[in-house]
């Protein structure tokens, strides 16, 4: 049996591309600097790169599921192409109020609940008492917190803004607050190499 491996779980919007509300054609998907670099730092540092994302613009009816797709393709070859590769993108499409009926349910998936983590654990072998938990939302620091991982918040995204006006509030503090998902990385990349 091999051993568990650590996961980095990784907001996608704000986090590895432009905040722009709904990304509704791949022409808005506009990923931040440092991205490739920190999947590349990550896949040779040992850990899982998985991407954990609500999209309820599905549910919504604002784009379909095929541009979802498309998107996470377009993401992936562009960091492949920079020596980077992610290992799983899991993502909620629902939204209980959504316009498409298919998708407008109340699930177990949608951040901050832990769906999408559970079906992570059972899709790799994960050692999530030691994985993160990158965003630049509260709900991201919930999610964490749910999952018994820690957190770290970007200031990329909402994270600025979170971090001055709803930090102080919030019950659940980020482990470390990162500049970018590249700082963020490294942080986590110089914390926890000496247990892989």
């Amino acid at each position: 049996m091999t051993d568990k491996k650590l996961a980095v779980f990784i907001d996608r919007d704000g986090t590895i591309n432009e905040q722009m509300g709904y990304i509704n054609h791949p022409s808005r998907f506009i990923m931040l600097p440092g991205v490739p670099e920190a999947f590349r730092i990550l896949n040779q540092a040992g850990f899982l790169a998985i991407i954990i994302s609500n999209q309820s613009g599905v549910a919504r009816g604002y784009f379909p599921m095929e541009l979802l797709h498309n998107i996470h393709s377009v993401m992936k070859e562009s960091i492949s192409r920079h020596g980077g590769h992610v290992d799983g993108i899991y993502f909620c499409p629902h939204y209980p109020k959504g316009a498409i009926q298919e998708y407008a349910v109340d699930c177990n998936c949608r951040k901050p609940r832990t769906g999408l983590i559970d079906q992570a654990c059972k899709d790799f072998e994960i050692d999530i008492s030691r994985s993160y938990m990158v965003g630049d939302h509260y709900t991201d620091m919930e999610f964490a917190e749910r999952a018994g991982i820690q957190g770290v918040l970007v200031r990329t995204g909402y994270g600025t803004g979170v971090i001055e006006y709803n930090l102080p509030a919030m019950a659940t503090k980020p482990g470390y607050i990162a500049d970018d998902l590249l700082d963020a990385v490294k942080w986590i990349v110089n914390k926890g190499s000496s247990h892989i």
